[in-house]
């Protein structure tokens, strides 16, 4: 019997030290993307404006690192906070920890080198080699073409500069460690030809990670059996919002909506009255940025729109909004 107990105290402890060794690796030798490119991305008027379009209308990179007007349809943002950080994600909305992010104005990134933004963006790694946990979507990022990531960055840098210190992110466990395994090498596409609608349209509809949202979330995974079906439920002020099923399914989805009925309907949102609505206690509310990718021109929007009818039709009833939760 004492040999018995030898032997198996002899396997816990080689257990265990096998679990010390894999955390160890993971937390020292992870995340692997490779080193930060050696950038100095030249400032153009045409890179500032390109990367002005794709923060706030395509990838509305600022709709996460501002702050957004709790009391307006949307949760526009606020003017004042653009690029500065600061907003929290955290268990309330279905995340493992408390999430911050983070200050992309130059104030926040001066001594990031323009390839340590590059790796950030397309990667989820920071310049310190930590990860970034995927609020962000740089899974979706890095699909996106160099030259935009390039004017992306030419913009933050044109910001405003706002000194504001942000929170330290902490991921709850086992999160902490699963977070170094996430990050991921970047896999950029080129910009289709813009007169191939729907593969201009995929472009565009990738790096504004769609996915993300209209996609049933639980248990920290996505539900890929109704990828684009909506479903993922989020908190909002005065109640929960769900995604919206945004394939071309007739009866649940977008399957009757024509292309002029797409373009219009985030189009709609460019005009201030209704950019600005305020909402009233119960009535629906949402954390979709309309107010963001309501500026994307109609000619995107169409495109987005053909690449979107192409996607599998998936039957997935959803309640669009709840009070009071």
């Amino acid at each position: 019997m004492k040999k018995l107990f030898r032997v198996l105290g002899i396997l816990v402890l080689s257990i265990l030290l096998i679990i010390m060794i894999a955390v160890a690796y993971i937390k020292i030798a992870l995340p692997d993307v490779g080193a930060a490119p050696q950038l100095t991305i030249e400032h153009t008027p045409e890179r500032l404006a390109r990367g002005s379009y794709l923060a706030n209308s395509v990838m509305s990179c600022m709709d996460c690192h501002s702050k957004r007007n709790a009391t307006q349809f949307s949760l526009p943002m606020e003017e004042s906070t653009r690029g500065e950080g600061g907003q929290r994600f955290d268990q309330t909305m279905g995340f493992p920890g408390v999430f911050y992010s983070a200050n992309i104005t130059p104030a926040g990134i001066s001594n990031w080198t323009d390839g340590e933004i590059y790796r950030a963006v397309t990667t989820g790694v920071r310049n310190t080699g930590k990860p970034i946990f995927p609020v962000m979507p740089y899974h979706s990022y890095g699909f996106a073409d160099p030259e935009d990531i390039k004017s992306l960055i030419v913009y933050l840098r044109s910001l405003s500069p706002k000194e504001n210190v942000v929170p330290v992110s902490s991921a709850e466990f086992p999160m902490s460690i699963i977070l170094n395994t996430i990050p991921v090498k970047a896999a950029p596409m080129k910009i289709p030809p813009v007169g191939d609608s729907v593969a201009y349209g995929k472009y565009l509809f990738t790096i504004a990670s769609c996915y993300d949202c209209h996609t049933p979330f639980e248990n920290g995974k996505f539900d890929d059996a109704f990828a684009y079906a909506g479903g993922r439920s989020f908190p909002v002020p005065g109640g929960m919002v769900t995604s919206a099923n945004i394939t071309p399914d007739k009866e649940t989805g977008i399957g009757n909506w024509t292309r002029d009925l797409f373009v219009s309907r985030f189009a709609s949102y460019r005009d201030s009255a209704n950019a600005h609505r305020v909402v009233s206690a119960g009535e629906l509310q949402t954390i979709m940025p309309w107010t963001m990718y309501g500026t994307m021109t109609d000619s995107d929007l169409s495109k987005i729109y053909a690449y979107m009818q192409t996607l599998q039709p998936k039957k997935h009833v959803i309640v669009k909004f709840k009070p009071g939760q």
